[in-house]
């Protein structure tokens, strides 16, 4: 099929997805807390939910933007800038808001299955407004208009932001009670994440509003 990524295409997209990955956030905090908490496997299941969400969302996504693109040029144009809009506003919130990471202490906790915890991390973020939001301004903004089939490109990006995002999902989960520890030592470093993830939207939000 026609369209496929190009390398750069590919490069910038797979850094800023990986930067945005691992940001703090609820799905972070969240999955940290988890693998502390309930153990390493427990924390992965959770994490390889989350990402599997993002299927929801490239779909979404694709189906979206190219109907807007094949109604109206306009109509996607006005969706670029509200995405743009939406980013820089994700980005001066990330740097207004920077502060450590704060965790839920590990301890004793009733066992459940890696299943549900699978489960739960599939559909907290498959129903999320937001994330839905987000990869509709995201991802549009890696696609080259000009090579057509807009919808393969961005089903090709959701597959690669959700293919990262299990890796680097699973890797936390895996490593979350060392990653965990070493951030308790070191508390400004979240805030230096919040910083660099906020500097990254905000610049991929003006570089969206003043592409064409």
């Amino acid at each position: 099929m026609d369209a496929l990524l190009t390398l750069p295409q590919f490069a910038a997209f797979l850094a800023a997805a990986a930067f945005v990955t691992l940001a703090p956030g609820p799905d972070n905090l969240m999955l940290l807390s988890i693998g502390m908490a309930r153990g390493r496997r427990q924390g992965m299941a959770f994490g390889l939910g989350c990402a599997s969400g993002c299927l929801n969302h490239t779909a979404l996504a694709a189906l979206g933007v190219s109907a807007l693109i094949a109604a109206s040029l306009w109509a996607f144009t006005a969706l670029k800038i509200a995405g743009g809009l939406y980013l820089i506003w994700l980005g001066a919130q990330a740097l207004r808001n920077a502060r450590g990471m704060t965790l839920a202490p590990a301890g004793a906790a009733p066992c459940e299955s890696v299943g549900r915890f699978f489960v739960k991390g599939l559909i907290a973020n498959a129903i999320n407004p937001k994330v839905v939001l987000f990869f509709l301004a995201f991802l549009p903004q890696f696609v080259d208009t000009a090579r057509g089939h807009v919808a393969w490109q961005i089903a090709q990006l959701g597959l690669v932001f959700t293919l990262q995002g299990a890796l680097l999902f699973g890797a936390i989960g895996w490593f979350s009670g060392s990653v965990g520890r070493w951030l308790a030592r070191r508390p400004g470093m979240g805030a230096w994440l919040d910083r660099a993830a906020g500097g990254i939207f905000v610049l991929l939000g003006l570089r969206l509003i003043a592409s064409r």
